[in-house]
């Protein structure tokens, strides 16, 4: 499963690819990310069993699994529909280099935390 984001909204899905070839494929979005276009039909992870295990993006982490995202909300929206839904949500990742991490991170209200940042020990 991949993030397909509507660019004119905050909704996104995580939608299934059949093949690495299929990902290689397709366009890029502006901010020059793969991504299927919105009109082309697939599977949901929502509507079809949901998610285990997710990798979500992030500018700056804690070692608490606090996130600053990019601004827009796609995963915390995202992430609010998975624990809403009856599959719940999944395990949450962050992977970060060294210069991502710091020790506070402001928050708000709809900011999901983290289960586990994974970064390079020292």
């Amino acid at each position: 499963f991949i993030p397909r984001h509507n660019e004119n909204s905050r909704h996104m899905d995580m939608v299934k690819l059949a093949s690495l070839a299929e990902y290689q494929s397709l366009p890029l979005t502006k901010w020059g990310i793969k991504q299927l276009s919105m009109t082309e039909h697939k599977d949901e992870a929502l509507a079809s069993g949901g998610l285990d295990l997710i990798i979500v993006p992030g500018m700056a982490f804690t070692k608490r699994g606090v996130r600053l995202g990019h601004g827009k909300g796609y995963y915390d929206m995202y992430l609010e529909r998975c624990a809403n839904s009856v599959y719940g949500r999944p395990y949450m990742v962050g992977l970060s280099f060294r210069e991502q991490l710091y020790p506070n991170i402001p928050t708000d209200d709809h900011d999901f935390v983290l289960d586990e940042v994974l970064f390079p020990d020292d």
